[in-house]
């Protein structure tokens, strides 16, 4: 199923081992992808969906920059300090840097390479002139990343003491200077160590936004101080790559664990996605809704969003695609989850949860956690699991017995329906026969209606008052229906080795029951009746006598200080009194002649009361 859903965009994309980094060329035609082992760069064309050519490399790579629009100049920082070229048929130069590098950017205006590592300066490698120019001193111990503005070619740099340095690369001086760190602690935050600069990237002339190393994104404005958002990816992990996404306004920010989409306004969440393995690098497709991430596994992942944009023009039927998906939505499958009626929530206590997250309504029930389920189920019944084994050793006890001889039995439950629908099975025989019809399957071999004749469940209670009225004739032919089923018992109890059905003696009865009518029907539902008042009487006269066996024990009731008690009869007229409304009280004691109400010569009322000693 994997492979019959899986969509391989581009043939053989992926590493021997762990790709670190990847990139697409400004015309949108090569993607290139770095990784080991051993360490190398395979650049993949997207019009033949194919990869192009792949380099062997003599060091690791830190990253890597294309400087033109297409594959035929690339720089490489490796991690042994050297700094590479290649043109377009392969190796062109290598040089080396004082220390060891982290990351470089390249300002076009005057084709300058910006190198930032383990030291306090920024070093400067003309491509034009092809020598080392004076580095920028700046206050930090170490630089970790380094980006330049695309609009007015603002040069900054991520320090490792969480600040932002940015320097006007024209003069050559420092403009401005952010502290991140300070800035990416708020209320909610928990942090153990400073927080680094671990990510930088610019959007258009103003915006630019800084990943932590404690895993926090802020974005600012570079006219103030002070972050426009702040957005923590709750995990603590550093921030590895930090995109723009134009047609929805969108940040798409991304540590080891999880890629995460957000508004950058509002800080909204959009929507995250988190792959098997560990992220190394994300790459955004220019202007489409794809999506390519450099993973700690050899196969590179590619995602497509169809709301982020249309698919690239290379790739454009994965649009076609979408809308088939979108017309077929396959059903939510529901793997852990149980489904429960509202009577099977009574039953275990748990019906006080409807309307809380742990239950999900569908359909006429609920679907709740398997887990939650079985823990509730063995709190109320210990014992079920003991009851399903014994009954799953009988069962196989059972099966073991149906192995052997087959000997012609009733089933364990429904005997006497079972012996019903074999008199009905031969009768019916005998008519087919000679009507010269096709026989019907029987009722006792159908699979649909195996179980009733299993299950003890299934069992008819013939003794219960709506089977005695609703089946009133079946009393007469059930008594003749027993004397064959006691004989068909003590059969099977002798275990005698041929066993026949013992048929009936015809009698004029017999004959008088197969005529069913009218008044006969009435007088047996009234017979049935009367039987089932004197049973109710009899248990009536029992729960009488029951009543009279019973010995009252003495009550003993506690007096209230101040209170004088009399009889056990005032206190129940005192309580039948308060139950009454205030008028019928008051008409009460005018009775007893505690109370007095006249008229005034003004129209209202004068009432007097007489207390109580």
């Amino acid at each position: 199923v994997d492979i019959r859903r899986r969509i391989e965009l581009i043939q053989d994309f992926e590493m021997p081992t762990v790709c670190t980094k990847i990139k697409v060329s400004r015309d949108g035609q090569y993607i290139m992808a770095v990784g080991t082992y051993k360490p190398r760069i395979r650049c993949y064309d997207t019009y033949q969906l194919s990869q192009k050519f792949e380099r062997c490399l003599d060091a690791e790579v830190v990253t890597f920059e294309i400087l033109s629009d297409d594959y035929s100049k690339i720089v490489f920082l490796q991690c042994d300090r050297f700094v590479e070229f290649h043109s377009q048929q392969g190796h062109y130069y290598r040089t080396r840097i004082p220390k060891f590098g982290r990351d470089f950017s390249y300002h076009y205006p005057s084709c300058d390479l910006y190198f930032v590592g383990a030291s306090s300066e920024v070093f400067r490698l003309n491509l034009e002139q092809g020598r080392f120019l004076n580095s920028l001193q700046t206050d930090a111990s170490e630089n970790n990343v380094c980006d330049i503005n695309p609009v007015h070619f603002l040069f900054a740099t991520g320090t490792a003491e969480g600040k932002v340095e940015c320097w006007d690369p024209r003069t050559r001086n420092r403009v401005g200077l952010l502290d991140c760190a300070l800035s990416s602690v708020t209320a909610d935050t928990e942090i153990d160590c400073l927080p680094s600069i671990s990510a930088l990237k610019f959007n258009g002339a103003l915006k630019m936004a800084v990943g932590t190393s404690t895993g926090q994104v802020l974005l600012y404005d570079l006219r103030s101080n002070n972050p426009l958002i702040v957005k923590d990816h709750q995990y603590g992990l550093p921030i590895k790559s930090i995109e723009f996404q134009h047609q929805l306004d969108l940040i798409i920010s991304a540590d080891s664990r999880i890629i995460k989409m957000w508004n950058k306004d509002t800080g909204k969440i959009f929507t995250s996605m988190e792959p098997e393995y560990d992220i190394n690098d994300v790459c955004l497709y220019p202007n489409s809704g794809m999506l390519m991430t450099a993973n700690e596994a050899p196969k590179m992942n590619i995602y497509y969003m169809p709301v982020l944009g249309p698919a690239p023009r290379w790739c454009s039927f994965l649009d076609n695609l979408t809308e088939e998906l979108e017309e077929n939505p396959e059903s939510t499958v529901y793997d852990d989850y149980k489904f429960v009626t509202r009577k099977d929530l009574e039953n275990l206590g748990l019906a006080h949860l409807i309307g809380s997250t742990l239950l999900r309504a569908y359909m006429h029930g609920f679907f709740m956690d398997i887990r939650l389920y079985h823990k509730a189920k063995m709190m109320a019944n210990p014992f079920a699991y003991e009851e399903y084994r014994r009954e799953k050793i009988r069962q196989k006890i059972e099966e073991t017995r149906a192995q052997r001889v087959q000997l012609k039995k009733l089933p364990k439950v429904n005997k006497e329906l079972a012996l019903k629908l074999i008199e009905e099975e031969g009768e019916e025989q005998q008519l087919t026969r000679k009507r010269k019809q096709k026989n019907m399957p029987s009722l006792l071999k159908d699979d649909r209606f195996k179980v009733m004749f299993e299950n003890p469940d299934f069992q008819v209670d013939e003794q219960s008052e709506e089977f005695r009225l609703l089946n009133p004739l079946v009393s007469k032919t059930s008594e003749k229906r027993k004397k064959k089923l006691k004989l068909l018992l003590e059969q099977e109890a002798k275990e005698q080795e041929e066993e026949e059905e013992p048929e009936g003696k015809p009698s004029d009865a017999e004959s008088s029951e197969s005529s069913d009518d009218e008044k006969g029907w009435v007088e047996e539902v009234r017979k049935q009746r009367k039987l089932l008042r004197q049973e109710e009487k009899v248990k009536r006269q029992e729960r009488f006598k029951e009543d009279q066996q019973t010995l009252l024990k003495p009550q003993f009731f506690e007096i209230k200080e101040g209170e004088e008690f009399r009889s056990f009869k005032d206190s129940a007229k005192k309580q039948k009194l308060m139950k009454k409304t205030l008028g019928d009280r008051l008409k009460l004691e005018e009775k007893l002649g505690t109370l007095n109400v006249s008229d005034t010569t003004v129209g209202s009322k004068q009432a007097t009361f007489r207390l109580k000693k």
